[in-house]
């Protein structure tokens, strides 16, 4: 082939991938506000990768819980199974070949390559999702299964973005990876509080084992904000380690879920099942402001 079709070629790809990457920040800003603001937070390049890797959770998330059952009805669990198997393989083979016609899936996969995300961390969060189709009630196994795949993969491939060119060693690996497996369990779990009610009013769905909202009390409530203050605190001793590109967005989210978890934790748990738990703006931008001068949690 001529050097100048190659080249052609080349630039014809680098500004379709433009084209997916602001697909995906629009995915983002269309749902998620206190990610957006968050993660202007990281240098450019590295909020590139995370913005790509949310759209495509973001897109998993909306076939198996949101606006696929608008389309296809809520009953429809072998509609929404096809196309998040369709999604799913699309998936593998763009992060394999670096292209794919749907412009979310390509920008991840684009990012899956430049930063090192494995296939065998993206297998788990499909695998989490398939879950929601089918699945109405976990026990202390099939909870944790679904943490790991729907969250914890998140935080790997989210750190996978944010030390990708940097140097380690093997402990702070291990530490790093920790800290991002627990904080996206936190995430995971302080959500699965915030929306105990209309996730088993609306959807039929209970995550936690062993809870319900008809005999949901305060000593069920401390005993999962525990475990979440546990996740955090886990989280927090990795922190430092992160490079300075990441760090202070890192530092905001954990400020903002352990701000979350605490209002959960004083929160009665007749309201909790009824009302979801916010911070309001002003703190957000407080915790942003704290984040930014490098306040880090314990």
């Amino acid at each position: 082939m001529p050097q100048d079709q190659i080249s052609l070629d080349k630039a014809s790809l680098a500004s379709y991938t433009d084209a997916a990457v602001a697909a995906s920040r629009e995915v983002i800003s269309a749902y998620s506000t206190s990610f957006g603001l968050a993660s202007k937070l990281l240098a450019k390049p590295i909020r590139r990768h995370i913005q790509n890797i949310y759209a495509l959770v973001r897109v998993a998330d909306e076939i198996v819980d949101g606006a696929a059952a608008g389309a296809l009805g809520q009953d429809d669990v072998f509609g929404a199974r096809e196309q998040l198997d369709s999604l799913e393989s699309a998936t593998y083979l763009a992060m394999r070949t670096g292209f794919s016609a749907n412009l979310v899936v390509h920008a991840f996969a684009v990012t899956a390559r430049e930063v090192g995300i494995e296939r065998k961390i993206v297998e788990p969060f499909f695998k989490s999702m398939r879950m929601d189709l089918n699945k109405t009630r976990h026990d202390q196994r099939s909870f944790d299964e679904y943490v790991y795949g729907s969250a914890e993969v998140v935080g790997l491939m989210c750190l996978r973005a944010f030390v990708h060119d940097k140097a380690f060693s093997e402990d702070q690996v291990e530490k790093l990876d920790k800290g991002a497996l627990a904080l996206g369990a936190a995430f995971q779990k302080v959500n699965f509080l915030r929306d105990l009610a209309a996730d088993f009013e609306q959807l039929g769905r209970s995550y936690f084992p062993s809870v319900n909202v008809t005999s949901f009390d305060d000593e069920t409530r401390d005993r999962l904000v525990a475990d979440i203050t546990a996740d955090l605190k886990v989280s927090a001793q990795s922190i430092k380690l992160l490079p300075r590109t990441s760090r202070s967005a890192v530092i905001a989210a954990q400020l903002l879920f352990t701000a979350l978890n605490k209002k959960i934790a004083q929160t009665p748990a007749a309201t909790l099942i009824s009302t979801r738990i916010r911070v309001s703006d002003f703190e957000k931008i407080f915790i942003l402001a704290k984040s930014m001068i490098g306040i880090s949690p314990r």
